[in-house]
C-alpha cells in the first residue's frame, strides 16, 4: 500500500458508473484546493449519444476520450500542479494510456463496491447520460488494478466525506 506519494500528482478516481467518483473528487478538491476535472465532460458528443441510447462504449469509442483525459493529466503535471480527474479507467490498457509510461505522477483511486450497491445508487441518480442498463457492461469490462499499478482500493460503503478522508490519510496528502 502506498504512502506519501511523490508530488505533483494527479489522482484519477476510477470505477464503474455510480461508484461515487464525482462526489468524492469534489470533496477532495475542496479539502486539498486542487483543480478537478469531470472526466465525463471530456467525452466526444458521439460517445454521450451512444450511451444515452443505451449502447455501451467499446475500446474504439473510448480511445479519443482517454487521450483527452491523459492530456489533462499531462497538462497538470507539466505545470507542476496536483490535480483530480474522474475517469472510469476500467481496463489495464486504459490506465496505461492515461499514465503515458510515467512511473510517478499518476495515482489511481479505485472506488470499489458491489453490483447491488452501485445499481441501487444508479436507480436513484437523476440527470446523468449513463443509463443504469449499462452497469453490467461496465462490470464486464472492469479489470481491477493489480499490485504493479499505482493504485489504491477504497470501499464505497462509507459516506463520500469519509471516503475522501480515507484517501487523504492513505496517501498522506496533508
Amino acid at each position: 500500500m502506498p504512502n506519501a506519494i511523490k508530488r505533483p500528482v494527479v489522482l484519477v478516481l476510477m470505477g464503474v458508473s455510480g461508484c461515487g467518483k464525482t462526489s468524492v473528487a469534489a470533496i477532495l478538491s475542496g479539502r486539498l484546493g486542487w483543480p478537478f476535472e469531470e472526466g465525463d465532460a471530456l467525452h466526444p458528443p458521439a460517445n454521450v449519444a451512444k450511451m444515452k441510447a443505451g449502447h455501451p462504449l467499446d475500446d474504439e469509442d473510448r480511445a479519443p476520450w482517454l487521450e483527452r483525459v491523459a492530456d489533462w493529466v499531462e497538462e497538470r503535471l507539466a505545470a507542476g500542479e496536483d490535480g483530480l480527474i474522474t475517469c472510469s479507467s476500467l481496463k489495464h490498457a486504459y490506465r496505461r494510456t492515461i499514465r503515458r509510461g510515467r512511473d510517478s505522477g499518476v495515482e489511481f483511486v479505485y472506488l470499489a463496491g458491489s453490483r447491488e450497491t452501485i445499481a441501487a445508487r444508479l436507480a436513484s441518480r437523476m440527470g446523468h447520460f449513463m443509463p443504469p442498463s449499462l452497469l453490467d457492461s461496465q462490470f464486464a469490462d472492469l479489470e481491477e488494478p493489480t499490485p504493479d499499478e499505482p493504485a489504491i482500493r477504497v470501499d464505497i460503503g462509507p459516506a463520500p466525506s469519509v471516503i475522501a478522508q480515507t484517501i487523504i490519510d492513505t496517501l498522506e496528502l496533508q
